[in-house]
């Protein structure tokens, strides 16, 4: 879609990132944007120097109207056309993404400041869900037959129609997964989408939007309004035939109960207190790797990592010490590139959250084992990797969420304990089981409540299960994402019933008395049949 803007203010790149990423390219990536004339606008701060990237317009109230119009509009040859198009499209995207990779891992790290392991991560994801998604989507959308109340009488056949136009809302801390990874679906679908990304990671939307447009998608389809989330959120909330919103459980609350009104349908998923359980008969070693992947990634800024560790007590010594030595050494970075196990914070408000978490539970008794101090001498928004044990209940992070990069440890005695400590949560949305015994685990992880538990793996290997369904229990969402479901809730179904001969009501010879007996009847006939 093309964006009204002339004049906007150029600035040069935060780092050093592969040359394609230019102020020429930046600009072309926001002249995607639908935002209307003499914008306000915002600049998008790189969290590795804390320098402006560019500037962000904001999207006016009538460009989120004009966003919505063409989307619809242009929806409607999208749904008319054969899935296998529209799958056809997919497939281009994906192989696109993974062409044009060096680009889109800059383009993150310089918006986000995250490692580019992490940023890889999220990038191979975008291009798994493409992959699965257009593999399946024929199948899933396809007439599906149902039989009749009585057989050859009676026939019906289930259809699925687009929801018209989903508006999907995006967070900051994976703006390549979730700018695109419930839009995939929900195009497949047959539907229009307008996306407001988080204002900070914009450019990381419109990398994958200007994609998307390249590998064949129509004009207008795929709309991109931009603004803080308290203003044009709501906008889109208003006009969406369906809402996708990744973000805090509070803002989830409000687009629900806006959904509500609206009597549209909504998909979230919200918080997270996630808890990893380390059984007494794990491999320390491979726990210690897992529970540090788990914890860090992203810089912690992760809906489904670990915020907090229950170890059996036989075993919580040596795993703590294993986990502390293998944190010590990881390294922070302030550049594009390999160089870095753990990211930056997005901005100075995450970062005095983080602050406020671990500084509140060392005044309160808590001790640090490892890490506990920014690092300004690394980037302005860097904080060390932090370990934490003797957390109390009166302290911030035991549970409320920090979205950082800390954990805390616990000990704990026997299995009951370990799961009724995990599940003393509103929350619902990640956990894990680390145990050599994989019968074990599983029966641990059907006890938790959340919606994924990951045996022997912290967030990856339930994540990467495009086939199976994403969300949270409580307070951690509405709906699912990925599987079956992250497909069809962007469908209206629809049910026609075919009447061959005969019909329901009492024929001419009948009494309406012999005509409720033959229907009494045949339901007991039916039922001996073995018939649903």
């Amino acid at each position: 879609m093309t964006a009204l803007v002339d004049q906007l203010p150029s600035t040069p790149a935060a780092s050093d990132p592969h040359e394609s990423v230019n102020d020429k390219r930046i600009q072309a990536l926001v002249r995607h944007l639908c935002v209307g004339s003499a914008p306000v606008t915002t600049p998008a701060i790189a969290p590795f120097t804390g320098r402006p990237i560019t500037e962000i317009p904001h999207s006016s109230e009538d460009a989120v109207d004009t966003a919505f119009a063409i989307a619809r509009e242009a929806a409607k040859a999208w749904a008319a056309s054969p899935v296998r198009h529209r799958c056809d499209v997919i497939r281009r995207f994906h192989d696109l993404v993974l062409t044009r990779r060096q680009e889109g891992l800059d383009i993150a790290q310089l918006e986000s400041g995250k490692a580019r392991i992490h940023a890889v991560e999220e990038l191979v994801d975008v291009a798994i869900t493409a992959r699965h998604y257009s593999k399946v989507a024929a199948g899933l959308l396809r007439p599906t037959k149902h039989a009749g109340a009585v057989p050859v009488v009676a026939t019906a056949v289930e259809l699925h129609h687009p929801k018209g136009v989903v508006g999907v809302i995006s967070p900051w801390n994976y703006p390549l997964t979730l700018a695109v990874g419930d839009a995939i679906p929900a195009l497949l679908a047959g539907n229009g989408i307008v996306l407001k990304p988080d204002l900070q990671t914009t450019l990381s939307a419109l990398w994958l939007v200007d994609l998307l447009y390249e590998a064949g998608l129509p004009d207008g389809l795929f709309g991109v309004v931009a603004g803080e989330g308290a203003v044009v959120g709501p906008m889109i909330t208003e006009r969406g035939d369906y809402i996708m919103f990744t973000g805090s459980t509070g803002v989830g609350r409000q687009v629900a109960a806006r959904c509500g009104e609206r009597l549209v349908g909504c998909s979230m998923e919200l918080g997270g207190k996630n808890a990893m359980i380390v059984c007494d008969d794990a491999n320390i070693a491979k726990a210690a790797e897992i529970a540090q992947r788990a914890s860090f990634a992203n810089a912690g800024q992760l809906c489904i990592s670990m915020e907090r560790i229950y170890v059996h007590r036989s075993i919580a010594e040596e795993f703590t010490q294993a986990l502390v030595d293998r944190v010590k050494k990881m390294r922070l970075s302030a550049e594009v590139g390999w160089d870095a196990d753990v990211g930056s914070l997005i901005s100075r408000k995450q970062l005095d959250t983080v602050i406020s978490h671990v500084d509140d539970a060392r005044a309160k008794g808590a001790t640090v084992l490892v890490g506990g101090r920014p690092r300004p001498d690394v980037g302005p928004f860097f904080f060390e990797p932090t370990v934490l044990a003797n957390v109390s209940e009166d302290m911030a992070c035991f549970n409320h969420e920090t979205f950082g990069p800390v954990v805390s440890i616990y000990p704990f005695d026997t299995e009951a304990e370990a799961i009724e400590l995990a599940n003393r949560t509103d929350y619902g949305l990640n956990a894990s089981v680390i145990s050599r015994d994989l019968r074990r685990g599983r029966e641990i992880a059907s006890k938790l409540h959340a919606g994924t538990v990951n045996v022997n793996e912290g967030y990856a290997t339930a994540w990467a299960a495009t086939g199976a369904p994403m969300g949270g229990f409580g307070d951690s969402g509405l709906g699912r994402r990925h599987g079956r479901e992250g497909l069809m809730k962007y469908t209206e179904s629809q049910t026609i019933g075919t009447q061959r001969f005969a019909g329901w009501g009492t024929p001419p010879f009948l009494t309406h008395k012999q005509w409720g007996g033959v229907l009494v009847g045949y339901s007991k006939f039916m039922k001996k049949l073995g018939r649903p």
